[in-house]
């Protein structure tokens, strides 16, 4: 078996007095948090939830109006928000420690290994029935605020199937966005796993530019996914942004927030219909099979000059994740191969050979046996032959990565 995740977002409709109270509620435990967080960085990162909770449990219950269950969930928010920075800096190339054990050669995206992490949104950790609840027939939900409960309506729109499934509900984040509120819930689910001994079908997923994502099954059948007007209109993103940054005015930089969160939403609905397509396509028991594109980069050699930074904003990784979920709800899966010379290699002879593929014609022409073929179509056919290698459990020697694919 394994677990499914989601989040679930309800819009709510609280009255002014209402709004008054969760804003005040979010911004204590938007205080609260940052204590924790000083407290933890101080303390050499210490994460010991029991640690935390024995020195400033008592202290936050004396001072603040939040219940013990909020404070509580204080704790648990901000050890969680350092653990997941903490595997994030695992991966990152320009962190070690020195013999004195401590960080150094920080980057700016980094800059918490110096100065605590700032929770700087007013936000609230609810738990399920301690401090949130479905009532009236779930037609109002009730949540905590400062020393009360308080009911107020909500929409589920878009999600009403994950209150009538068999979907277990878990601990809700109260988000106030652009002057609405909104509850984030996430839930759970288990379900049949994936097994390779049901003779799946494999299907090859080749990421790109040129072409969003070109497919090639196990029945030898390819499918396109044209990347054109996606990279036209990140063209058009990139423009507006450009000139707002020459104005470097306070207009200018509020429009290149809006901007950024604008074009956040469409690369998200884009890896959303994508991910979707797929496993509608294919359906269940498949083994979706995707290059390992860590300290991977793109050939953008066969693009125009105006177009050869969309492929370092472009979210690749987001595609994974949502097919990786998708996937797993349907019993298929996911996996993820070397991407070396999958670009290079002939799927008929084996040779491997960096000249046979053609940038200017997007075509591959194997030297040694003459097979010809679409290149991206090509990439495909190697990163399906890699599944098959998977699923039956052949191990092959292992090649050093690549540090450009194309």
């Amino acid at each position: 078996m394994v677990k499914l995740g989601r989040t679930i977002k309800l819009r709510l409709y609280p009255d002014t007095n209402q709004a008054e109270q969760f804003l005040t509620m979010s911004q204590e435990y938007q205080r609260l948090a940052n204590v924790v967080s000083q407290w933890i960085f101080d303390h050499e990162f210490q994460l010991s939830w029991l640690k935390i909770n024995h020195h400033l449990y008592k202290i936050f219950r004396q001072e603040s109006p939040l219940n013990s269950q909020m404070v509580q969930s204080v704790f648990r928010t901000v050890v969680a928000r350092y653990k997941t920075v903490q595997e994030q800096m695992k991966q990152h190339p320009y962190c070690y420690k020195n013999e004195e054990h401590k960080w150094i050669q920080v980057p700016r995206d980094l800059n918490w290994l110096v100065k605590p992490i700032q929770f700087r949104r007013p936000q609230a950790d609810l738990v399920r029935h301690s401090n949130y609840s479905f009532v009236e027939g779930m037609q109002q939900i009730s949540i905590t605020t400062l020393g009360k409960r308080t009911k107020l309506g909500f929409t589920d729109k878009g999600f009403e199937k994950y209150f009538t499934e068999d979907w277990k509900l878990g601990t809700a984040k109260l988000v106030h966005t652009q002057g609405k509120w909104f509850l984030h819930i996430g839930i759970t689910k288990e379900s049949s796993d994936f097994n390779p001994k049901d003779s799946p079908q494999i299907v090859g997923i080749d990421r790109g530019l040129r072409f969003l994502a070109t497919i090639f099954d196990s029945e030898g059948k390819a499918l396109f996914f044209e990347g054109k007007k996606i990279l036209l209109r990140r063209k058009k993103f990139l423009e507006i942004r450009r000139q707002l940054q020459s104005k470097g005015t306070k207009s200018a930089k509020k429009k290149l927030k809006r901007l950024a969160q604008r074009e956040n939403r469409w690369m998200t609905d884009v890896n959303h219909w994508l991910a979707k397509t797929l496993v509608t396509r294919y359906g269940s028991h498949t083994l979706f099979v995707l290059e390992d594109l860590t300290n991977v980069t793109f050939n953008t050699d066969d693009l125009p000059k105006s177009l050869r930074n969309s492929h370092r904003s472009w979210s690749f990784f987001q595609l994974e994740s949502f097919l990786t979920y998708k996937a797993q709800a349907i019993q298929s899966t996911v996996v993820k191969v070397n991407p070396a010379f999958t670009s290079q290699r002939c799927p008929k002879c084996g040779l491997v050979e960096k000249t046979n593929r053609h940038h200017e014609t997007h075509e591959y022409w194997c030297a040694q046996c003459q097979y010809r073929c679409n290149d991206d179509r090509l990439g495909a056919m190697n990163i399906e032959m890699l599944g098959q290698e998977w699923l039956s459990g052949v191990k092959k020697p292992k090649i050093k990565k690549l540090t450009t694919v194309g």
